[in-house]
Protein backbone atom coordinates (compact mmCIF):
# COMPACT_ATOMS: atom_id res chain seq x y z
CA UNK A 1 0.00 0.00 0.00
CA UNK A 2 1.46 3.34 -1.08
CA UNK A 3 2.12 5.85 1.67
CA UNK A 4 0.32 9.17 1.61
CA UNK A 5 2.35 12.10 0.28
CA UNK A 6 3.98 14.37 2.83
CA UNK A 7 2.45 17.78 2.21
CA UNK A 8 4.75 19.59 4.62
CA UNK A 9 6.77 22.23 2.73
CA UNK A 10 10.53 21.97 3.15
CA UNK A 11 11.67 24.80 0.85
CA UNK A 12 9.90 27.65 -0.92
CA UNK A 13 11.36 29.74 -3.74
CA UNK A 14 10.10 32.35 -6.20
CA UNK A 15 8.90 29.84 -8.82
CA UNK A 16 8.35 26.59 -6.92
CA UNK A 17 8.19 24.86 -3.57
CA UNK A 18 9.64 21.56 -2.41
CA UNK A 19 7.80 19.18 -0.09
CA UNK A 20 9.43 17.06 2.61
CA UNK A 21 9.00 13.94 0.44
CA UNK A 22 10.98 15.57 -2.39
CA UNK A 23 8.09 16.51 -4.66
CA UNK A 24 8.45 19.81 -6.51
CA UNK A 25 5.40 21.99 -7.21
CA UNK A 26 5.78 24.72 -9.81
CA UNK A 27 3.72 27.84 -9.14
CA UNK A 28 3.23 28.52 -12.87
CA UNK A 29 3.20 25.04 -14.44
CA UNK A 30 0.89 25.55 -17.42
CA UNK A 31 2.63 27.01 -20.44
CA UNK A 32 0.47 27.64 -23.48
CA UNK A 33 2.15 26.65 -26.74
CA UNK A 34 1.34 27.49 -30.35
CA UNK A 35 2.42 25.69 -33.52
CA UNK A 36 4.85 27.12 -36.09
CA UNK A 37 3.23 28.97 -38.95
CA UNK A 38 3.67 31.11 -42.06
CA UNK A 39 2.95 34.75 -41.20
CA UNK A 40 0.95 36.29 -44.08
CA UNK A 41 1.72 39.83 -42.87
CA UNK A 42 5.52 39.68 -42.49
CA UNK A 43 6.21 36.74 -44.79
CA UNK A 44 8.21 35.05 -41.99
CA UNK A 45 7.97 31.25 -42.05
CA UNK A 46 8.62 29.07 -39.01
CA UNK A 47 9.06 25.36 -38.33
CA UNK A 48 10.20 23.06 -35.53
CA UNK A 49 13.28 20.85 -35.85
CA UNK A 50 14.59 18.02 -33.69
CA UNK A 51 18.21 18.45 -32.62
CA UNK A 52 18.49 15.25 -30.60
CA UNK A 53 16.10 12.62 -29.29
CA UNK A 54 18.09 11.59 -26.20
CA UNK A 55 18.03 13.94 -24.48
CA UNK A 56 15.13 15.54 -26.32
CA UNK A 57 16.28 18.90 -27.67
CA UNK A 58 14.56 20.91 -30.37
CA UNK A 59 14.37 24.40 -31.82
CA UNK A 60 11.98 26.62 -33.73
CA UNK A 61 13.45 28.25 -36.83
CA UNK A 62 12.16 31.52 -38.30
CA UNK A 63 13.01 32.37 -41.91
CA UNK A 64 12.20 35.90 -43.14
CA UNK A 65 10.85 36.60 -46.60
CA UNK A 66 13.71 36.18 -49.08
CA UNK A 67 14.64 38.83 -51.62
CA UNK A 68 16.07 36.16 -53.93
CA UNK A 69 16.38 32.33 -53.82
CA UNK A 70 20.11 32.47 -53.03
CA UNK A 71 20.02 35.12 -50.32
CA UNK A 72 22.28 34.56 -47.32
CA UNK A 73 21.19 35.93 -43.95
CA UNK A 74 22.85 36.42 -40.55
CA UNK A 75 21.55 34.20 -37.76
CA UNK A 76 20.36 34.85 -34.21
CA UNK A 77 20.29 31.99 -31.70
CA UNK A 78 17.61 33.03 -29.20
CA UNK A 79 17.16 31.53 -25.72
CA UNK A 80 13.90 32.13 -23.89
CA UNK A 81 13.56 33.03 -20.21
CA UNK A 82 11.33 31.61 -17.51
CA UNK A 83 13.43 31.01 -14.42
CA UNK A 84 15.01 27.85 -15.88
CA UNK A 85 11.68 26.12 -15.17
CA UNK A 86 9.02 27.67 -17.42
CA UNK A 87 8.17 28.87 -20.92
CA UNK A 88 9.11 27.54 -24.32
CA UNK A 89 10.26 28.49 -27.78
CA UNK A 90 6.62 27.87 -28.73
CA UNK A 91 5.14 30.13 -26.02
CA UNK A 92 3.00 32.79 -27.76
CA UNK A 93 5.14 35.73 -26.60
CA UNK A 94 8.43 34.12 -27.65
CA UNK A 95 7.03 32.95 -30.98
CA UNK A 96 5.81 36.47 -31.71
CA UNK A 97 9.06 38.10 -30.54
CA UNK A 98 11.24 35.86 -32.71
CA UNK A 99 8.88 36.34 -35.66
CA UNK A 100 9.15 40.13 -35.24
CA UNK A 101 12.94 40.13 -34.92
CA UNK A 102 13.36 37.84 -37.94
CA UNK A 103 11.21 40.12 -40.09
CA UNK A 104 12.55 43.46 -38.85
CA UNK A 105 16.24 42.49 -38.77
CA UNK A 106 16.15 40.23 -41.85
CA UNK A 107 17.77 37.49 -39.76
CA UNK A 108 17.21 33.78 -39.50
CA UNK A 109 16.23 33.14 -35.87
CA UNK A 110 16.77 29.77 -34.18
CA UNK A 111 14.83 29.68 -30.90
CA UNK A 112 16.09 27.02 -28.49
CA UNK A 113 13.80 24.51 -26.73
CA UNK A 114 15.89 23.42 -23.74
CA UNK A 115 15.19 21.09 -20.83
CA UNK A 116 13.44 22.67 -17.84
CA UNK A 117 13.65 22.07 -14.10
CA UNK A 118 12.46 19.88 -12.40
CA UNK A 119 12.14 17.35 -15.24
CA UNK A 120 15.70 18.09 -16.29
CA UNK A 121 17.62 20.08 -13.65
CA UNK A 122 20.36 22.55 -14.47
CA UNK A 123 22.82 22.15 -16.29
CA UNK A 124 20.43 20.72 -18.93
CA UNK A 125 19.59 24.24 -20.11
CA UNK A 126 23.26 25.01 -20.78
CA UNK A 127 24.05 21.68 -22.41
CA UNK A 128 20.96 21.76 -24.64
CA UNK A 129 21.62 25.33 -25.79
CA UNK A 130 25.24 24.46 -26.57
CA UNK A 131 24.03 21.43 -28.53
CA UNK A 132 21.75 23.66 -30.62
CA UNK A 133 24.59 26.12 -31.31
CA UNK A 134 26.82 23.24 -32.41
CA UNK A 135 23.98 21.91 -34.59
CA UNK A 136 23.67 25.34 -36.21
CA UNK A 137 27.44 25.41 -36.77
CA UNK A 138 27.28 22.01 -38.50
CA UNK A 139 25.64 23.76 -41.49
CA UNK A 140 28.69 25.93 -42.23
CA UNK A 141 29.61 23.96 -45.36
CA UNK A 142 26.04 23.70 -46.61
CA UNK A 143 25.68 20.00 -45.82
CA UNK A 144 23.85 20.05 -42.49
CA UNK A 145 20.46 18.53 -41.71
CA UNK A 146 18.29 21.60 -42.35
CA UNK A 147 17.83 23.04 -45.86
CA UNK A 148 16.93 26.52 -44.61
CA UNK A 149 20.28 26.83 -42.84
CA UNK A 150 22.21 25.10 -45.64
CA UNK A 151 20.81 27.45 -48.28
CA UNK A 152 20.38 30.75 -46.45
CA UNK A 153 22.44 31.03 -43.22
CA UNK A 154 25.58 33.17 -43.22
CA UNK A 155 27.35 31.52 -40.29
CA UNK A 156 30.11 34.08 -40.36
CA UNK A 157 27.54 36.41 -38.76
CA UNK A 158 26.02 34.61 -35.77
CA UNK A 159 24.50 36.37 -32.77
CA UNK A 160 23.32 34.95 -29.45
CA UNK A 161 20.52 36.51 -27.42
CA UNK A 162 18.13 35.82 -24.61
CA UNK A 163 16.17 37.29 -21.73
CA UNK A 164 16.28 36.56 -17.98
CA UNK A 165 17.44 32.93 -17.64
CA UNK A 166 18.09 33.02 -21.38
CA UNK A 167 20.43 35.98 -20.87
CA UNK A 168 22.38 33.96 -18.34
CA UNK A 169 22.58 31.01 -20.74
CA UNK A 170 23.71 33.38 -23.52
CA UNK A 171 26.69 34.39 -21.38
CA UNK A 172 27.66 30.77 -20.79
CA UNK A 173 27.48 30.05 -24.52
CA UNK A 174 29.70 33.05 -25.28
CA UNK A 175 32.20 31.79 -22.70
CA UNK A 176 32.21 28.33 -24.28
CA UNK A 177 32.71 29.81 -27.73
CA UNK A 178 35.72 31.73 -26.44
CA UNK A 179 37.11 28.70 -24.59
CA UNK A 180 36.22 25.76 -26.84
CA UNK A 181 35.61 27.43 -30.19
CA UNK A 182 33.37 26.60 -33.14
CA UNK A 183 34.16 25.13 -36.57
CA UNK A 184 36.13 27.24 -39.04
CA UNK A 185 33.84 29.68 -40.82
CA UNK A 186 31.44 30.08 -37.88
CA UNK A 187 31.77 33.38 -36.03
CA UNK A 188 29.77 34.74 -33.10
CA UNK A 189 29.76 38.48 -33.66
CA UNK A 190 27.62 39.68 -30.78
CA UNK A 191 25.52 38.81 -27.74
CA UNK A 192 22.34 40.50 -26.47
CA UNK A 193 21.24 39.93 -22.88
CA UNK A 194 17.82 41.27 -21.87
CA UNK A 195 17.35 41.65 -18.09
CA UNK A 196 19.71 38.70 -17.46
CA UNK A 197 19.77 36.60 -14.31
CA UNK A 198 23.09 36.56 -12.46
CA UNK A 199 24.12 35.92 -8.88
CA UNK A 200 23.85 38.41 -6.07
CA UNK A 201 20.09 38.32 -5.47
CA UNK A 202 17.66 36.48 -3.20
CA UNK A 203 17.20 33.92 -6.00
CA UNK A 204 20.74 32.57 -5.60
CA UNK A 205 19.58 29.71 -3.37
CA UNK A 206 16.87 28.83 -5.90
CA UNK A 207 19.44 28.47 -8.69
CA UNK A 208 21.71 26.37 -6.46
CA UNK A 209 18.80 24.05 -5.66
CA UNK A 210 17.92 23.69 -9.36
CA UNK A 211 21.56 22.84 -10.13
CA UNK A 212 22.61 19.93 -7.88
CA UNK A 213 26.15 19.95 -9.32
CA UNK A 214 27.13 23.49 -8.38
CA UNK A 215 30.18 25.11 -6.86
CA UNK A 216 28.35 27.46 -4.52
CA UNK A 217 27.61 31.15 -4.67
CA UNK A 218 30.62 31.77 -6.90
CA UNK A 219 29.62 29.19 -9.50
CA UNK A 220 30.92 30.75 -12.74
CA UNK A 221 27.62 30.16 -14.54
CA UNK A 222 25.81 32.33 -12.01
CA UNK A 223 28.58 34.64 -10.87
CA UNK A 224 31.29 34.71 -13.56
CA UNK A 225 34.70 36.03 -12.59
CA UNK A 226 36.72 38.55 -14.57
CA UNK A 227 38.95 35.76 -15.91
CA UNK A 228 35.96 34.08 -17.54
CA UNK A 229 34.58 37.37 -18.84
CA UNK A 230 37.89 38.13 -20.52
CA UNK A 231 37.44 35.00 -22.64
CA UNK A 232 33.99 35.73 -24.09
CA UNK A 233 33.90 34.61 -27.71
CA UNK A 234 32.23 37.61 -29.31
CA UNK A 235 33.16 41.10 -30.46
CA UNK A 236 30.36 43.14 -28.93
CA UNK A 237 27.62 42.90 -26.36
CA UNK A 238 24.39 44.74 -25.56
CA UNK A 239 22.90 44.44 -22.07
CA UNK A 240 19.40 45.67 -21.22
CA UNK A 241 18.39 46.31 -17.61
CA UNK A 242 15.06 47.56 -16.25
CA UNK A 243 14.90 50.25 -13.57
CA UNK A 244 12.40 48.39 -11.34
CA UNK A 245 13.87 44.92 -11.88
CA UNK A 246 15.35 43.21 -8.80
CA UNK A 247 17.98 41.65 -11.14
CA UNK A 248 19.32 45.01 -12.33
CA UNK A 249 22.02 45.34 -9.66
CA UNK A 250 23.46 41.93 -10.57
CA UNK A 251 23.39 42.75 -14.30
CA UNK A 252 25.14 46.07 -13.71
CA UNK A 253 27.78 44.28 -11.65
CA UNK A 254 28.32 41.93 -14.63
CA UNK A 255 28.69 44.96 -16.92
CA UNK A 256 31.28 46.60 -14.66
CA UNK A 257 33.27 43.38 -14.26
CA UNK A 258 33.24 42.87 -18.02
CA UNK A 259 34.59 46.37 -18.64
CA UNK A 260 37.59 45.80 -16.35
CA UNK A 261 38.19 42.17 -17.35
CA UNK A 262 40.50 42.87 -20.26
CA UNK A 263 37.98 41.55 -22.78
CA UNK A 264 38.76 43.11 -26.16
CA UNK A 265 35.15 43.65 -27.27
CA UNK A 266 32.75 46.55 -26.81
CA UNK A 267 29.79 46.52 -24.44
CA UNK A 268 26.79 48.83 -24.11
CA UNK A 269 24.32 49.01 -21.21
CA UNK A 270 20.78 50.28 -21.84
CA UNK A 271 18.37 50.91 -18.96
CA UNK A 272 14.63 50.68 -19.52
CA UNK A 273 13.39 53.46 -17.24
CA UNK A 274 10.30 52.94 -15.05
CA UNK A 275 9.97 49.34 -16.27
CA UNK A 276 10.10 45.97 -14.55
CA UNK A 277 11.60 42.62 -15.43
CA UNK A 278 10.86 41.51 -19.03
CA UNK A 279 8.04 44.03 -19.32
CA UNK A 280 8.16 43.81 -23.10
CA UNK A 281 6.78 40.27 -23.14
CA UNK A 282 3.49 41.47 -21.64
CA UNK A 283 2.77 43.70 -24.65
CA UNK A 284 5.16 43.28 -27.56
CA UNK A 285 3.36 46.00 -29.51
CA UNK A 286 3.59 48.59 -26.74
CA UNK A 287 5.64 51.72 -27.33
CA UNK A 288 8.38 50.84 -24.83
CA UNK A 289 8.59 47.24 -26.12
CA UNK A 290 8.92 48.46 -29.70
CA UNK A 291 11.58 50.97 -28.63
CA UNK A 292 13.58 48.20 -26.97
CA UNK A 293 13.18 45.90 -29.98
CA UNK A 294 14.36 48.70 -32.29
CA UNK A 295 17.55 48.95 -30.22
CA UNK A 296 17.92 45.15 -30.29
CA UNK A 297 17.50 45.04 -34.07
CA UNK A 298 19.81 48.02 -34.59
CA UNK A 299 22.51 46.18 -32.65
CA UNK A 300 22.08 43.12 -34.86
CA UNK A 301 22.24 45.19 -38.04
CA UNK A 302 25.05 47.49 -36.93
CA UNK A 303 27.51 46.22 -39.54
CA UNK A 304 25.00 46.78 -42.33
CA UNK A 305 24.30 50.32 -41.08
CA UNK A 306 28.02 51.10 -41.04
CA UNK A 307 28.24 50.15 -44.72
CA UNK A 308 25.55 52.66 -45.77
Amino acid sequence: MASAPNNEIALKFRFFQVYKDGRVELFYPHNKKIPPSDDPVTGVQSKDVIISSEPQVSARIFLPKLKNPNQKLPLLLYIHGGGFSMKSASSPAYHKLCNQVAGEADFIVVSVEYGLFPTRPIPACYEDSWAVLQWVASHVNGNGHDPWLNDHADLGKVFIGGDSAGGNISHTLAFRVGSIGLPRGVKVVGVVMVHPFFGGTKDDEMWLYMCPTNSGLNDPRMNPGVEDLARLGCERMLIFVAEKDYLTVAAKNYYEKLRRSGWKGTVELVENEKEDHCFHLLDLDGDKAQEMRYKFVSFLKQDQFNLL
